[in-house]
């Protein structure tokens, strides 16, 4: 029976020394395993009926991790691609407790053996058309604090093509709303890209920063709730469903649509490739590492561009032969 300390010790130990310490995991990354354990501990507790800190080593075996990823599928309605990267966080994490508690090799084993989930066909991506954009921002009530909020978050997204995340990471200080307007994003394995912004988008956030009066060269978060702390990725979802749903009544396209933040994203490379711009200059804005990955995403979602090939490419058509004329006796027959 391993001791509650062991488990704190080694969670430290995962997050500082492994994480930090050994790997140099992006902040992304660290966040991702965070939310993993935070998910997994809290499921735990509840399932054994004690207090996240009397926990051990002992309450997180395979049963547990098992029934913790099926209710992510069942009561949170997670993806399987979603339950497959909290399951690869957990085998990380049990690798790691392996190496430093010889006690708990064999349990640590069978957590690693817990398979990946087969994921189903991918579904079509879904994006927005151009009126649908526009109708959603139209939707948006800019009078009030939070409406100007929504408004430049999400023409920022739609601008840029920014993941979520490195969106709601932004500070004051990452903008730079004076000619060139551009703002710097910290992407993937702490990757930095700079994005040029349209005028109308940097309007939108210097608004929003002197509602809130904030500095513009200082570090405070430029996207927060109305507890003034950072804006998370559910209450962006939230947010973007609750215009969507306003946005539906007048564009009825939008009602029949999957939307969550990660489909502005979408939809800025889905216009891209409409406006002609290269793989190349796409995957440079949304800070893909190689063009390839753009183009397996981006090269066959696009409906407009398959109709206007099937219109340029028209179905044969049969020249009809001339009619067969009876002879005018048998007309005489056949008129009688």
């Amino acid at each position: 029976m391993h001791s509650p300390e062991i488990l704190g010790r080694e969670i430290s130990h995962f997050f500082r020394n492994y994480l930090l310490g050994q790997r140099g995991a992006s902040r992304h990354t660290v966040h991702s395993y965070r939310d993993t354990l935070k998910l997994l501990l809290g499921f735990t507790a509840r399932r054994a009926k004690k207090d996240v800190t009397r926990l051990t080593l002992d309450d997180l075996d395979a049963t547990t991790v098992l029934a913790f990823l099926e209710q992510l599928e069942a009561e949170r309605k997670c993806s399987v691609a979603t339950r497959n990267v909290r399951l690869a966080a957990i085998r990380t994490f049990f690798r790691i407790v392996a190496a430093n508690v010889p006690t708990a090799v064999e349990q640590c084993q069978r957590v690693i053996a817990i398979p990946m989930k087969k994921r189903p066909p991918k579904r079509p991506i879904d994006y927005l058309e151009r009126e649908e954009v526009e109708a959603v921002l139209a939707a948006i009530d800019r009078s009030s604090r939070g409406g100007v909020r929504d408004y430049a978050l999400l023409a920022l997204i739609y601008n840029c093509g920014n993941r979520i995340q490195e969106t709601l990471d932004l500070n004051a200080c990452d903008l730079h709303l004076d000619r060139p307007y551009h703002v710097r994003l910290k992407g993937k394995c702490n990757k930095e890209r700079v994005s040029p912004l349209w005028p109308e988008t940097a309007g939108a956030i210097r608004e929003l920063l002197a509602r809130r009066g904030i500095a513009p060269a200082s570090a405070t978060p430029v996207f927060v709730n109305q507890r003034g702390e950072r804006l998370s990725r559910d209450g962006a979802a939230y947010l973007l469903k609750k215009h969507v749903r306003a946005a539906s009544a007048r564009v009825s396209t939008l009602a029949g649509k999957r939307l969550h933040p990660h489909s502005l994203r979408h939809t800025t490379a889905v216009h891209m490739r409409r406006a002609g711009d290269d793989y190349a200059a796409i995957a440079a804005l949304l800070g893909h590492a190689h063009p390839t990955t753009t183009e397996s995403i981006y090269g066959h979602i696009d409906l407009e561009e398959k109709r206007k090939a099937i219109e340029a490419n028209p179905p044969p058509v049969k020249k009809s032969r001339a009619r067969w004329r009876r002879p005018e006796v048998l007309e005489l027959l056949a008129s009688l």
